[in-house]
């Protein structure tokens, strides 16, 4: 299971960019989002995102 953005929540801050150890999660257009293929559902993005835009 891969973690998951809430885009109508989203700011698009990159916060969780940098705290994903395996550069899983990108942001285009102003929004995040998680490559499932990539995440190891460790919930680093979750406790990272200011606006609790990300839920595992």
């Amino acid at each position: 299971m891969a973690a998951k953005v809430d885009q109508s929540v989203c700011v698009g801050c990159e916060s969780c960019v940098g705290a994903c150890p395996v550069s899983a999660i990108s942001v285009t257009d102003g929004k995040a989002s998680v490559d499932a293929g990539a995440c190891v559902d460790c919930g680093s993005c979750v406790s990272t995102c200011p606006v609790s835009a990300i839920s595992q």
